[in-house]
């Protein structure tokens, strides 16, 4: 796989297409756990994105991911903005210097977007946070990566591990974010953040995929 800023952009607007489609069933996700604005706040940001595509189209990789880190962080509300944001960074520093992403890269930058949201967000797998998503996706493509598995499968790796991570968090009581203070800390319901990190992997393994 070989995938250049202009491809990145490709992939971005689809997660746009899917947030935007989904609008209903994350704002209900959220009310049932926190303030119901989590939809409304990705969006903006990806709709900022959007208007920045043709822009973000000529960037090298490294700037590619500084200014989708930038605009997250200026336009998204609440805590995912900020965490968004770290994520960017950090991948923009595993990627200086090269010209698209591979295989290795891309392993790379999902395991500088953990640590960057587990650090700038104090979360830990299990907390019923966008990490437990994260997380397994990155283990499973790790474990993958090592088992000396083909592309085909780590990027299914990846996907069928974000997916799990997800659905994991139903039943989970969060430790962070609004549903903490609940009763019944958000058990029964998935995370919103976890849903819409989820969406992101699994359009980019299936964007790779193609």
């Amino acid at each position: 796989m070989k995938m250049t800023s202009k491809d990145y952009v490709a992939y971005l607007k689809i997660v746009a297409k899917k947030l935007e489609e989904n609008k209903d069933y994350i704002t209900e996700l959220d009310a049932a756990t926190g303030d119901g604005d989590h939809w409304a706040n990705m969006n903006m940001g990806f709709v900022k994105l959007m208007e920045l595509s043709p822009e973000l189209e000529t960037l090298a990789i490294p700037d590619l991911f500084k200014k989708i880190a930038m605009t997250m962080m200026s336009v998204i509300g609440g805590s995912a903005g900020v965490l968004y944001g770290s994520a960017y960074m950090k991948a923009a520093a595993v990627s200086q210097g090269a010209e698209s992403i591979d295989l290795d890269l891309l392993a790379k930058i999902v395991q500088a977007q953990l640590d960057g949201i587990m650090s700038r967000g104090k979360a830990q797998p299990g907390f019923k946070t966008m990490v437990d998503s994260l997380y397994q996706a990155q283990q499973r493509m790790e474990e993958a990566m090592k088992a000396g598995k083909s592309e085909k499968e780590v990027l299914t790796a990846m996907k069928e591990g974000a997916v799990a991570g997800m659905e994991a968090t139903a039943n989970m009581e969060a430790m962070r974010g609004r549903a903490c203070y609940q009763a019944d800390k958000g058990v029964g319901h998935l995370d919103p953040g976890a849903v819409t990190m989820c969406y992101q992997l699994e359009t980019l393994a299936d964007f790779l995929l193609q």
